[in-house]
């Protein structure tokens, strides 16, 4: 198939990118490359996607330009895409504390202009990032998409409620095909550092310590990245149909009558963050210094996904445990930062 992986110099949009290459798809990359962490890391990943592309059946282009852009996108799509895959956002829940213009441009106007590119050309399906953060104030565990998600703890978490519902929106009056991901605390090789999980092993390894949060009483349900990309991928391959039982009386927040869905992708089993910190120790093979802090502004307590829907209607439930998703972080860390 013909995909636009938008934000394929990121983290998730990378690994989704190589996979799609790897199995032969002919892959059209979109993003900025701008500079809210090292580009390096960024053009290291484009790289490394060129040079899969050589030696494997599918093909790879990029596109350099910005979501913001209604002209770059627009002719981006003129090239017709068997599938888009919208992976490319202002990230950080930090960040939108003291940028909040970052993610309504971004999160809203970009996205905006994928949907209507999207329905202009009559995309076959449209998958999309959004989430755990969009459960803010929920405490009841597991989070499942068929309950409410309407209040959410910052921007970050906002921007991207709005994006399911702008997907309705378009998704009821124009027949498009879209897929939500609430992705669950994504973790691995390539990652953004400005994550725990590379803020922590880089502070270890230099013998420095660590801030935790919230006194250290966060549960998280870390899903490593190549468990997320499988489903990303499984989702797009199959494209979202109307819930026939869909009852207006009774709304399902999850489905629709129009071809609408959302999913949680996590490991749905959540772990202790001091444990993940143990993780991290044992794969360094070095001690933290660990300093403990309040709860920051934006953060819930703990998150669990209920994957029971993913696993309904794509056949795939992540299972990549923490030891070993972090074990292969260290490795790549050491490796990329020659420590």
């Amino acid at each position: 198939m013909r995909v636009l992986v938008t934000g394929a110099a990121g983290f998730i949009g990378f690994h989704t990118a190589k996979r799609l290459i790897e199995r032969g798809d002919e892959v059209v990359g979109f993003d900025v490359v701008n500079d809210y962490y090292d580009p390096s890391l960024k053009e290291a990943r484009l790289s490394l996607l060129a040079k899969s592309a050589a030696t494997a059946q599918g093909n790879w282009s990029l596109v350099r330009a910005d979501l913001t852009d209604q002209a770059a996108v627009k002719q981006t799509f003129e090239e017709r895409f068997d599938r888009v895959i919208h992976l490319a956002a202002q990230a950080g829940v930090r960040h939108s504390l003291t940028h909040p213009r970052d993610y309504i441009n971004s999160n809203i106007v970009g996205f905006l202009n994928i949907l209507e590119a999207c329905r202009d050309q009559s995309i076959p399906h449209l998958t999309y990032a959004s989430t755990s953060s969009v459960y803010g104030a929920n405490l009841k565990l597991p989070f499942s998409e068929h309950d409410g998600a309407d209040h959410p703890l910052q921007l970050y978490a906002a921007t991207k409620r709005s994006n399911e519902l702008m997907a309705h929106a378009y998704s009821h009056l124009f027949r498009l095909p879209t897929t939500a991901l609430r992705f669950f605390t994504v973790y691995g090789p390539w990652g953004r550092p400005d994550m725990a999980l590379f803020l922590f092993t880089k502070a270890i390894l230099a013998g420095k310590p660590i801030d935790v949060f919230n006194q250290g009483r966060h549960s998280r349900d870390f899903t490593y990245v190549e468990d997320i990309v499988e489903g990303v991928i499984r989702a797009s391959d199959q494209i979202a149909e109307p819930n026939q039982a869909w009852d207006p009386m009774h709304p399902d927040p999850a489905t629709s009558n129009a071809p609408f869905r959302i999913f949680n992708i996590g490991n749905n089993a959540p772990v202790a963050l001091m444990d993940y910190i143990t993780a991290i120790e044992e794969a360094t093979g070095k001690k933290a210094t660990i300093r403990l802090q309040p709860l920051q502004a934006g953060d819930v307590p703990d998150t669990f996904a209920d994957v029971s829907s993913l696993v309904q209607a794509v056949d795939y439930k992540p299972a990549t445990p923490v030891d070993e998703g972090v074990r292969k972080f260290v490795e790549w860390y050491r490796a990329y930062y020659r420590e």
